[in-house]
């Protein structure tokens, strides 16, 4: 369930900024070395910390790799020589980053929006709902789990299934990591881990969805959802 202070219904921006603007929106071409993308995360963040840069949302695709959050145990670890392992400064636990994975890194001054880290959680789970509806997927929030599930059903079975993930970290009220949406990775590769923790339920796609969605296609729906959110975007440079 959506925070209620978040209300879909609204008129304008869920989580707004006071002065209405626009977020720069960036896409890389490519994979994108992790190393790399954390410190051009960090470097940006401390850059709008200290009014030298705009907002920006970065769209980028990873190489296979597993990353490791704050809250990560190390049995959940399950294959470490698979894939490289990088722990992160963001909250959460372990997931894997790959291709055919849309991540949206989101770097946003908190302090010209809201400072209030429940309601910034919650307006990025709102987000990536209203992507998902552009496809007419119903993705939801569970009680006591991360992230956005789809339920799925058949004669006789029923399960609810992860499609996007949610981890961020804020330094001086700016926020950056984000959010990760399944498109068309290869689900095998999430193996490796317990993603986020949980084990008695398992990961989807778009496509797993029965759904061709391309990553042009997601981005839209992503940008779309974003402006309804957070407000109106505008092109920009990848930081890297």
């Amino acid at each position: 369930m959506l925070d209620r202070s978040l209300n879909l219904q609204a008129p304008g921006p869920l989580f707004g900024r006071d002065d209405d603007h626009a977020a720069g929106w960036a896409v890389s071409a490519g994979l994108v070395d992790y190393p790399a993308a954390v410190a051009a995360m960090e470097a940006r963040a401390a850059a709008i910390a200290e009014g030298r840069a705009g907002e920006l949302v970065w769209l980028l695709e990873h190489p296979p790799l597993y990353t490791a959050g704050v809250s990560a145990k190390a049995g959940d670890l399950l294959a470490p020589d698979r894939f490289p392992v990088f722990e992160t400064g963001r909250g959460g636990q372990h997931t894997y980053h790959g291709p055919g994975q849309r991540v949206a890194y989101v770097m946003l001054d908190l302090t010209r929006r809201r400072r209030d880290v429940r309601a910034f959680v919650a307006a990025l789970e709102a987000w990536v709902i209203e992507a998902l509806g552009a496809f007419n997927i119903v993705g939801e929030i569970k009680p006591g789990r991360v992230g956005v599930w789809v339920e799925r059903k058949g004669p006789g079975w029923f399960r609810e299934d992860k499609i996007a993930a949610i981890g961020v970290k804020l330094r001086r009220w700016v926020s950056f990591h984000g959010v990760s949406l399944n498109v068309e990775p290869d689900l095998e590769h999430f193996s490796g881990i317990v993603p986020c923790g949980i084990t008695e339920h398992g990961v989807t796609s778009l496509v797993d969805l029965g759904l061709p969605v391309t990553m042009d296609e997601a981005d839209a729906a992503l940008r779309a959802g974003f402006e309804r959110v957070f407000g109106t975007t505008e092109a920009a440079a990848p930081p890297i």
